[in-house]
């Protein structure tokens, strides 16, 4: 049987190329919005030839799927929720509050990197049924991650009893999103530091039982 030899140094360069191609696709794309961040004007930001855009990442719809994944794991690369450092703190914090502090500190550092991919993909998801497809998506694997999420905090017996896991999962869905990042730290001009602490604080007033 014959091996395969996967040369490290080779692997190093695919993962340079790819990081420059996403790189250079979020630019564009929150610079220039969607129609702006051609494949042409991709490729030519991160200084490679357009087939090897095809080649590292997929035509234009698979490289803004990229971008947003990126967002999210703060990597080149898309990582399951589930191997996130921030949700494995969450799972080993012992109590529902610093489950929710830990959630609210990542919370911050994603959205300060997905709210403007997220304004741009809004904006073309009026037109691009691509954009509006992908969003769709990212928005139901969020929801589904909250339903775990909302399984860790009823581990904890802190929960409000009025509220199921539906309700809690929906709850911190609808807090989390870059929309409401963006109507009061780009709108009315909090800084990330009081967001954070602001959300921890809200989530623990409207989902734990009161001591």
């Amino acid at each position: 049987m014959t091996r395969v030899y996967r040369s490290p140094a080779r692997a190093e360069a695919a993962a340079r190329t790819r990081a420059a191609i996403v790189a250079s696709a979020r630019e564009l794309l929150v610079t220039e919005g969607y129609v702006g961040a051609t494949v042409e004007r991709i490729a030519h930001g991160a200084g490679v030839n357009i087939d090897t855009v095809y080649r590292s990442v997929g035509r234009k719809a698979e490289v803004m799927r990229a971008v947003v994944e990126s967002a999210l794991s703060g990597s080149p690369d898309a990582v399951p929720a589930q191997q996130r450092d921030y949700v494995l703190r969450i799972r080993e914090a012992s109590t529902a509050g610093e489950k929710l502090d830990t959630y609210a500190g990542a919370l911050v550092a994603i959205q300060q990197r997905l709210a403007p991919v997220f304004a741009a993909l809004r904006d073309a998801a009026h037109t691009d049924e691509s954009s509006r497809e992908l969003w769709r998506q990212i928005s139901e694997r969020r929801a589904r991650n909250m339903r775990e999420f909302a399984g860790e905090l009823r581990s904890t017996g802190e929960l409000r009893d009025d509220l199921d896991d539906e309700q809690v999962a929906d709850i911190v869905w609808s807090m989390n999103g870059p929309e409401y990042w963006i109507l009061l730290v780009e709108e009315r001009g909090w800084p990330p530091e009081r967001f954070e602490r602001w959300i921890a604080d809200a989530w623990r007033r409207l989902l734990l039982r009161r001591s």
